[in-house]
């Protein structure tokens, strides 16, 4: 099939049938992509248990996917824009295939570590293939909206399908299973891909710059690192100086895209007013949303006292209503002004994140899960508009870049929230359960609850009944009071995006006109 470029003739204004089979194609590579961040969660102690790695070969074995994946994302999104969108997501695919075998059939925590490490280059060329072949596919913007909408929802489906299909092949197969998932769904795309899927490239892209594509490297990952670095111990030397080195390695990173003729990011993107606002209002959402989604999971399982599957199952809804909110965005945005349906989905969240902060654990699980489906599907239509404006307001042939810068956002801002959320409840935690644990409590048991809820739980088993229960009832009072700080911090980010967006995008339409 010949490649169609940008100076080509454009395609009918609205998709026909071929088009939007190709979108349920590129559905599947979006959401293996979101099931392979969570999938792995529930296989890690029955890997520990037969690779037995060391607690730092563990955390790489975790880590080293998302990381991998939030550092090439620009480097993948530009050059899909110059080998050709599909040609790169089907690479994309067989190698994320090949490395999904290699990962299946570990020997060592070293093996395990290198497959991950693929899997994670792999899978950054997925999220900017399909999006930016969304873009040149959906002319429409009403159809371009809709399909962003199907493709943000296949993320949503697979982080919910993630931890249930996991835990079902745990049950019968070993762990290495739940990477062989993968294979198949791959195998059909390499074979439908080249039949279903247009190639787009630009033909004007111009050699790709290695030095631009290390420099983004090295500066996301430093930034990823160190935030991820702080979330769990603080943001002491080593978080400050990974975050001051990734950013001044941004910095360079920009000064260089300004003097080459062809520069991996057109920073001239950012000239655009819907362009830069979109892309800081989806990183605050993603921000408030990922914080958020972690500590949930811990306030289900340590403070309400429900199992991982429970916890997963009391979840599952929220994902559901994500769905929703990312399928219905379309059809209200043909009514509506993109602002005010983001203004409104961030205040829908704001009211989830209110009825959060409200809960009581002595209620049980029911008002956390309704408080969590009614902030997803606030914030399922931020996501979808925000994606849609990025991609509208950038040209064809820069798809691909502007898609990376898209997908680079979410994963800066989940990592703030986690970070600067989790920073927050861990320090009202402290601060809380220092002043009511019981008497009787040897220094090094104090320490150690005072340290994390998780640790203080630990300690109480082992203490008599009532010093154990008084420990366990001090310690969850005091991160349920930093989850609730937490909760109203999201509130108060929420209603200022609401009328930021409501404000500043105004006037802008549907597909990125203004008027």
């Amino acid at each position: 099939m010949a490649a169609t470029t940008a100076n080509s003739s454009l395609p009918p204004a609205r998709a026909g049938m071929r088009e939007w089979v190709g979108l349920a194609v590129i559905a599947l590579p979006c959401l293996l992509y979101s099931m392979d961040l969570t999938v792995l969660n529930l296989a890690v102690p029955h890997l520990a248990a037969d690779l037995k790695p060391t607690s730092a070969e563990l955390l790489w074995i975790v880590d080293i996917y998302g990381f991998l994946v939030a550092g090439s994302l620009i480097t993948m999104g530009t050059l899909g824009d110059r080998i050709g969108r599909r040609k790169l997501l089907l690479i994309g695919a067989a190698a994320f295939g090949v490395a999904s075998v290699l990962a299946a059939f570990s020997t060592t925590p070293t093996m395990l570590i290198v497959a991950r490490a693929l899997l994670g280059i792999a899978a950054a060329t997925l999220a900017p293939s399909t999006l930016s072949l969304i873009r040149n596919m959906f002319r429409d913007p009403a159809q371009r909206t809709f399909a962003i909408g199907v493709w943000i929802a296949s993320f949503s489906a697979g982080g919910a399908l993630g931890p249930l299909v996991g835990g079902v092949v745990l049950t019968w197969f070993w762990w290495g299973a739940v990477f062989l998932i993968n294979v198949p769904i791959m195998l059909l795309l390499l074979a439908l891909g080249p039949f279903l899927l247009p190639e787009f490239r630009d033909p004007d892209a111009g050699r790709l710059d290695l030095a631009s594509a290390a420099l983004s490297l090295v500066a996301v990952l430093a930034m990823i690192f160190g935030i991820k670095h702080a979330a769990v111990e603080g943001f002491d030397a080593t978080a400050t100086l990974t975050i001051a080195v990734g950013l001044a390695l941004g910095l360079g990173f920009v000064v260089r895209q300004r003097r080459l003729a062809d520069p991996l990011i057109d920073l001239g993107l950012f000239r655009s007013l819907a362009f830069t606002a979109s892309l800081a209002t989806n990183v605050f959402a993603f921000f408030i949303a990922f914080g958020t989604f972690l500590l949930t999971a811990q306030y289900l399982q340590l403070v309400i006292g429900l199992s991982p599957l429970a916890a997963g199952l009391w979840s599952a809804p929220s994902g559901l209503a994500f769905i929703v909110g990312s399928m219905t965005a379309p059809a209200i945005v043909a009514r509506v002004r993109p602002a005010y349906v983001l203004a409104g989905g961030l205040l829908v969240s704001s009211a989830g994140f209110l009825m959060l902060a409200a809960v009581d654990p002595a209620n049980g699980p029911l008002p956390v899960a309704i408080a969590y489906c009614i902030l997803s599907l606030g914030l399922a239509p931020v996501f979808t508009l925000t994606t849609d404006i990025i991609i509208s307001a950038a040209p064809p042939e820069r798809a691909g870049s502007a898609a990376a810068l898209a997908e680079t956002s979410s994963e800066l801002g989940g990592a703030l929230g986690i970070a600067v959320l989790g920073s927050i409840i861990t320090a009202a935690y402290r601060g809380s359960v220092a002043e009511t644990l019981p008497g009787g409590l040897t220094p090094e048991h104090a320490a150690g609850a005072s340290d994390t809820l998780a640790e203080a739980l630990q300690i109480a088993e082992g203490l008599p009944a009532a010093i154990g229960e008084a420990l366990a009832v001090a310690a969850r009072t005091a991160f349920a009071q930093g989850f609730e700080v937490t909760a109203l911090i999201s509130v108060a980010i929420a209603a200022t995006g609401a009328i930021v967006a409501a404000s500043v995008l105004r006037r802008l339409r549907i597909g990125g006109e203004a008027g």
